[in-house]
């Protein structure tokens, strides 16, 4: 994910999109009611309701409890069938009475039979074969008995998942450094070889014996990727001038896949993941803009985050002078005129959707240039339909940026599900098609808008000339620009509901939503994006869409289509704010701030809502919700009056979805402090859900890397799991003590 709302981290959430494309209507009242009635003890209250049920540790050395008896026969199922969990303060993961949760694969825990323990004092070392940081997206991906693919499994499987980031603090990633990093330049090689190899991809092969689940050390299907790692460029970028650097002067591999963030599961059995806010990994120097002559690649590079005399967020550029360090300079150093004997076209291999088979460790990942480069949350498939396109459904991840969709020339071919040359299917599906393009519209509809070199707006478009369709899909964002699309509050992951096939996009926040903007970074409110008000969080105020939203959308036409309704499924908010911000009325059981993460599990079909918070962290830590959403057009159109300071009133109108009720949107989990919820997957039964518990304790102080006792949280050691007191990234297994599924 990228950074929690309103705090930001170095190089995240960029304001880089200048465009003037249009907001619908303008603005409203920031002037609210202020905080109160969610104060006081409820996070005491969690811990000591629900506290003993927060973990049962993994590790050998763990204060097991004792067994529990024979449960008594489940009663019949309900959705939401749990009592809501309250919010919490509490370092720890709070999840309902009736519940397990148990850590399984942490930061550092050896991926080899040869790989040491994970001593978590900053000394390990072999991060190439150890779990990466920052646990995100993952998807399950089941094994036989005979370790042969299998969708039906539920004992034995692999998870994939991303490592998004370190957690940092002035270049260095601090807790996995002995004396917490060097912060000072040039950055010492080992500490930069450590956290390139933090980053990247997992491969894990996690099984249950009896009713315990753990991850399997030795497997021959663990697997690591990380920035040393050759991957394929695909799709029609392949080979393009763009694309050629020093290290591959065809244009055709890169190295590495970084800052992923939400991934997706592809029909035909491999895994999808994106590269968010890999921008601000590169350092571009004074200078570099008259080395390039000023050419239409400065404008590129402005475009996504990276304008001359931009510094790098972990310096790994000072590691050295070897190429792995080197790399990380997108600037024009070499005298060649095609890029090749220098990184200037480096970052152009940066920002796709990327395939991986996680059952064939043969096969490199693949970028797939079809899909667009941006700020790529996850990848969400459509509904399949035998003859129809495949459409996979995308959101940029930072303010003001766009909603996007890609449909395949290929129809889809239920054969292809068990295809065993899986990354060929890929090919086929995933190298050719159409990028589009969303513009909502202020009645309730919208258009999805071609991003090809045949579309008049794309190829007039003067700020920017594009050569051909690569060109249009390496700069998408500058495309969608071209078009018209609709500035968004941040569309981070993407999710479609397997009945009714309406696509669902969270839109985390945008602190610079106003009602009167302000140059070209502040964006007044529209139908889609209708608020900006004032949030007073302790003694501190915060403006713009403080809490965010989640906006649905159902097709006209299917995947083909290019037409859509909408509304706002659920607007985030505290339960005791105005009604011009809590358009939703969420009850203090419901309430959450900065929606993230968002995944339908298809045992069930619950929709599961995940936070990664800076605006409500004073009241609670970040948090899992389930619900049972309904369709676009349950609910009805509101109109938002909004004061301004000179002009008068301006009136917004937007399409709100139906109240949730206690039977339709309940807290499902709380997590420890300073952490982010990220990442869902099942098992296809549904009686074991994995979450990702993202940066625990993220505001520690590096000062007080060496005093346990000022961490800002000791999870998952408090928990009863590892070795030391520095808190670590990992991934929990949820499961019902009567042995149903979790949701009910």
């Amino acid at each position: 994910m990228s950074s929690a709302s309103q705090q930001t981290r170095p190089h995240d959430d960029e304001d880089h999109n200048t465009s003037g494309n249009p907001s619908f209507q303008s603005v409203l009242d920031a002037r609210l009611s202020r905080r109160g009635l969610l104060r006081g003890s409820v996070g005491t209250a969690a811990t000591a309701m629900f506290g003993s049920l927060a973990f049962a540790g993994c590790s050998s050395d763990d204060d097991a409890p004792a067994p529990a008896p024979a449960p008594a026969p489940a009663p019949a199922e309900k959705l939401l069938g749990f009592t809501a969990v309250a919010k919490s303060l509490a370092d720890s993961v709070v999840v309902p009475a009736g519940y397990t949760a148990s850590v399984l694969y942490a930061l550092g825990d050896p991926l080899t039979a040869d790989t040491p323990a994970f001593r978590n004092d900053g000394t390990d070392e072999a991060f190439d074969k150890r779990a990466g940081d920052h646990h995100d997206g993952m998807e399950w991906f089941g094994l036989s008995a005979t370790g042969t693919p299998s969708t039906t499994s539920v004992a034995r499987g692999l998870l994939a998942m991303n490592h998004e980031a370190t957690t940092d603090e002035t270049f260095a990633s601090f807790f996995v450094h002995a004396n917490g990093g060097t912060s000072t330049l040039p950055r010492p090689a080992a500490e930069v070889d450590k956290e390139m190899a933090l980053h990247g991809l997992s491969v894990v092969e996690v099984a249950k014996t009896g009713s315990q689940w753990a991850y399997v050390q030795n497997s021959a299907f663990n697997a690591r990727l990380h920035q040393q790692t050759e991957i394929e460029i695909a799709g029609p970028a392949r080979g393009d001038a763009l694309l050629v650097t020093k290290y591959s002067h065809t244009g055709t591999v890169t190295r590495g896949t970084l800052n992923n963030c939400g991934t997706g599961r592809t029909p035909w059995g491999t895994l999808l993941t994106g590269e968010e806010n890999w921008s601000g990994y590169f350092t571009r120097p004074t200078g570099d803009d008259a080395a390039r002559g000023n050419d239409r690649s400065v404008t590129a590079l402005k475009r996504y985050g990276r304008a001359e005399g931009a510094g790098s967020r972990h310096a790994w550029e000072t590691g050295g002078s070897e190429d792995r360090f080197t790399r990380w300079i997108n600037a024009k150093t070499g005298t060649s005129t095609d890029g090749s004997d220098d990184y200037r076209n480096e970052m152009n291999g940066m920002g796709y959707i990327v395939e991986l088979d996680p059952y064939d460790r043969t096969k490199k990942a693949t970028k797939r240039t079809a899909l667009g480069r941006f700020a790529h949350e996850a990848a969400a498939f459509g509904k399949l339909v035998a003859g129809q396109p495949l459409a996979v459904y995308m959101g940029d991840d930072s303010r003001g940026e766009y909603c996007y969709r890609y449909t395949s020339t290929a129809l889809w071919d239920a054969a292809d599900a068990g295809a065993a040359n899986r990354m060929a299917t890929g090919d086929k599906y995933l190298d050719a098609g159409k990028l589009y393009v969303a513009k909502f519209n202020a009645d309730g509809t919208g258009q999805w808008i071609e991003l090809s070199i045949t579309n008049p707006a794309v190829a007039g478009y003067t700020t920017y000339r594009f050569a051909n369709q690569a060109d249009v899909l390496v700069n998408a964002r500058l495309a969608a620009d071209a078009v018209g699309a609709t500035k968004m509050d941040r569309p981070e992951w993407s999710a479609v509901h397997p009945t009714t096939g309406e696509v669902y996009y969270t839109l985390t926040n945008n602190s610079n939503r106003r009602a009167e903007p302000s140059g070209s970074s502040q964006f007044a409110p529209d139908a889609a994006n209708p608020r900006a008000y004032t949030d007073q969080r302790g003694s501190s105020t915060q403006q713009g869409n403080v809490n965010g939203h989640i906006v649905r959308l159902k097709e006209s036409g299917g995947p083909a289509g290019t037409t859509f309704t909408w509304d706002v499924y659920l607007f985030g908010a505290e339960a005791g704010a105005g009604s011009t911000v809590n358009l939703s009325a969420l009850s203090a059981e419901q309430d959450f701030s900065s929606p993230d993460g968002i995944a339908f599990t298809p045992s069930t079909g619950l929709c599961w809502i995940q936070t990664d918070d800076g605006a409500y962290t004073d009241v609670t830590n970040c948090m899992m919700l389930a619900a049972v959403p309904g369709q676009v057009g349950d609910g009805g159109k509101k109109t938002i009056q909004h004061a301004r300071a000179s002009g008068g009133p301006l009136n917004v109108d937007t399409y709100v979805g139906k109240a949730p009720t206690a039977d339709t949107l309940k807290r499902f989990l709380v997590g420890p402090v300073g952490c982010e919820i990220t990442g869902i997957t099942e098992t296809p039964d549904g009686k074991a859900l994995f979450v990702n518990i993202q940066h625990p304790g993220e505001s520690t102080a590096k000062a007080n890397i060496a005093d346990p006792a000022k961490y800002t949280s000791q999870w998952p050691s408090n928990a009863g799991y590892g070795a030391g007191k520095r808190p670590r990234s990992a991934t929990i297994v949820i499961t019902k003590n009567d042995g149903g599924r979790v949701g009910t």
